[in-house]
C-alpha cells in the first residue's frame, strides 16, 4: 500500500492557512460573536497542525510499523478537520441564506 503521508501533509498544511484566513476574516468582519463560525474553524486548525506533525513524524521515521501508526493518526485528524470546515461552511451558507 502506497504511503498517504506526504498527501496528508500537504493538504492539511494548505487547509490550515485556509482555516486561519477564515479565523482572521471573521474577527475583522465581526461576524464571530454571533456564530460558531470561529470555533469549528479553530479546531479544524488545531487538527490540521497536529494532522501536519503526526504526517511529518510518519515520514520521517525509519520504523515501518510507527510510520503507520503515526500516518493514521494524521489521518483521522485530517478527516475531523475536515468535517469541522464543512460545518463552518454549512453554517456560513445558512447565515447568508
Amino acid at each position: 500500500m502506497e504511503k498517504k503521508s506526504t498527501h496528508i501533509l500537504n493538504a492539511s498544511s494548505n487547509l490550515l492557512g485556509f482555516s486561519l484566513v477564515i479565523i482572521t476574516s471573521l474577527k475583522i468582519s465581526k461576524i464571530s460573536q454571533s456564530t460558531h463560525l470561529d470555533e469549528f474553524a479553530g479546531v479544524a486548525c488545531v487538527f490540521f497542525a497536529f494532522s501536519c506533525f503526526f504526517s511529518f513524524l510518519a515520514i520521517r521515521t525509519s520504523q515501518e510499523k510507527r510510520g503507520k501508526r503515526f500516518e493514521t493518526i494524521a489521518d483521522y485528524l485530517f478527516l475531523s478537520a475536515l468535517f469541522c470546515i464543512v460545518l463552518a461552511v454549512v453554517i456560513l451558507t445558512v447565515k447568508i441564506i
